[in-house]
């Protein structure tokens, strides 16, 4: 069973008759709705055949919401388009019409820009494609030199080198969005260019007030948001779940330092028992092609060893011509990648005191799973936390989370190795519970006889942070309390 999360983005491509189900039967957990595109309806509309083909296929695909953020963009040109020669003289320029560019000028809309960037700053435009030295500013006139030229095209974006643009991560384009993810109930809503935990702690008020408790991704993807350590693991804390978003980072801190940050913002995010997604470029030549190069192939998998819960697929699947194929191609490295010992061992916390008995007991079972011959661990839980914390421990064995609890269900969608599994059950004792277990597992094929499962539980049906039992049984034996 593969471990790392595979999360697909939906768009016109998935929209496609047999698309959607070709990528559940693939091996997509978490499905992506990305507000910088498509209306309000088209979002509802796939949210709702996610559903319903994961109610069909009796399947749990979790639903994640990325927010647009605030986008800072040049405007139109005259003729869409534009080549600009290394050396020549460019300028953004406020005050200019917004379909008024040409080869030496273009118009931009966030008026700060000017008052934020000086002599010697540098922009980069189009993911850094296009790069500008800043000369000075006039009036509302940003003159640059064009340091790497090439083609410039109507509404790409601007980033400052090194981060310092004051934009509020949270616009409100996004505030309206929220209204909506609000009606889809979504599980997981990822913010953009967070500078600071203030920001996702706004997000989640806003959620809060449309009803909707999902899980807060904190987009990585400003220089501030890495500035110092101090800094990074308030961003984590405040958040559910953080993705390292290699676009728009690397535009700003520049692409050299991204494998370092890249391994140290996953190794705290599971330090601090936060869930970690790696994306951006993971396969991009898929987009066009029905097979990943050798170098994609490389970074999945090195997104692997660093220990990520999720890597997730953008335009490859969203307007690429082989969406399903992706998926197929990152299936088969990750299985390949989780193989390695580097994946299935873990020292994590092994010399740390435990404040919960429910920590002691997840990390109990982590470790006795990996030095003994048991072939999974069943987790009975109500709010998701232990196999959450089970998760966060390297391993080779899944952990089946089973629970009445429809949200709980989802939010362990993104959890590496943690797979859901809806049960309910009316017994009383634990005898007739791990009975019931046995009896699931084996429903979905799941366990077979003679296979060793850890069972961990609580004493109260229904009560949340009360896991304080475990337990080995063999499939088939007599179940005693």
């Amino acid at each position: 069973m593969r471990r790392t999360k595979i999360l697909a983005t939906l768009g016109p491509s998935t929209d496609k008759e047999g698309v959607l189900e070709a990528l559940f039967k693939a091996g997509v957990d978490v499905v992506r709705l990305n507000f910088s595109h498509g209306s309000a309806e088209d979002h509802i509309a796939r949210a709702n055949r996610v559903r319903e083909i994961g109610k069909r296929m009796n399947w749990r695909v979790g639903i994640l919401a990325d927010l647009q953020g605030p986008k800072i963009r040049i405007a139109r040109f005259k003729n869409k388009k534009v080549f600009l020669n290394e050396g020549q003289g460019f300028a953004l320029d406020l005050h200019l019409g917004t379909d008024d560019g040409d080869e030496q000028q273009v118009g931009f809309i966030y008026e700060p820009l000017a008052e934020e960037v000086e002599t010697g700053s540098r922009l980069l435009l189009d993911d850094g494609r296009i790069v500008l030295d800043v000369l000075n500013v006039e009036n509302g006139r940003i003159n640059c030199t064009v340091i790497v030229g090439g083609d410039l095209s109507n509404n790409k974006g601007i980033n400052l080198l090194g981060g310092g643009l004051s934009a509020a991560a949270l616009t409100e384009k996004d505030k309206e969005d929220i209204k909506t993810i609000g009606q889809i109930d979504c599980d997981f809503v990822a913010v953009s260019f967070p500078r600071c935990a203030e920001d996702l702690h706004e997000a989640r008020r806003l959620l809060k007030e449309v009803g909707c408790l999902a899980g807060i991704v904190a987009k990585i993807e400003r220089a501030e948001a890495v500035a110092n350590d101090q800094i990074i693991d308030e961003i984590i804390l405040a958040s559910d779940v953080i993705m390292v978003a290699r676009g728009d980072l690397g535009v700003e801190i520049g692409d050299a330092k991204l494998p370092a940050i890249q391994k140290k913002l996953i190794k705290r995010a599971r330090t601090l028992d936060r869930v970690a997604i790696t994306a951006t470029q993971m396969m991009e030549s898929m987009i066009e092609n029905p097979i990943p190069t050798r170098a994609e192939v490389f970074d999945v998998a090195n997104a692997v060893y660093d220990g990520t819960d999720a890597i997730m697929l953008s335009a490859e699947t969203a307007s690429g011509k082989y969406p399903v194929k992706a998926v197929e191609a990152m299936n088969r490295i990750c299985l390949e990648a989780e193989k390695l010992d580097i994946v299935r061992v873990s020292h994590h916390r092994v010399d740390r005191e435990f404040k919960r008995d429910e920590e002691a007991i997840a990390m109990a079972a982590m470790y006795m799973a990996n030095h003994t011959d048991v072939r999974g661990i069943a987790a009975l839980t109500e709010s998701g936390t232990t196999p959450l914390l089970m998760s966060r421990i390297s391993s080779g064995l899944p952990i089946f989370a089973l629970s009445c609890q429809a949200k709980t269900l989802a939010k362990v969608t993104l959890y590496r190795g943690v797979i859901p599994v809806y049960f309910s059950h009316e017994a009383q004792t634990h005898g007739e519970v791990n009975r019931d277990i046995v009896a699931q597992l084996r429903k979905y094929g799941m366990a077979s006889t003679g296979d060793r499962f850890i069972i961990t539980k609580g004493d109260l049906a229904g009560a949340k942070g009360s896991t304080n039992d475990l337990k080995i049984i063999t499939v088939g034996h007599p179940l005693t309390p």
